[in-house]
C-alpha cells in the first residue's frame, strides 16, 4: 500500500464524509473516511477535473 497522507475529512450535510490523499508520486486519492483502504485512485490532474465537473453541475443528474 502507498504512503498516503490524507487531509481532513470533508462532510456534507446528512450524508457521508470523504477524504482526498496525495502520494509522493503524484497520486490523488479519495476514500469514504473510516475505510481509506478501500480508496479510488488516478493522476492529481484527473481528481481536479472530477471536482471541477461536479462543481459544474455535470454530476447533478445522479442526485
Amino acid at each position: 500500500m502507498p504512503e498516503i497522507t490524507w487531509e481532513e475529512p470533508y462532510c456534507a450535510e446528512g450524508s457521508a464524509c470523504f477524504r482526498i490523499g496525495t502520494d509522493d508520486r503524484g497520486r490523488a486519492y479519495i476514500a469514504v473516511a473510516g475505510a481509506e483502504d478501500r480508496y479510488l485512485t488516478d493522476t492529481r490532474e484527473a481528481l481536479r477535473a472530477l471536482i471541477r465537473d461536479i462543481k459544474a453541475g455535470k454530476a447533478d443528474h445522479l442526485l
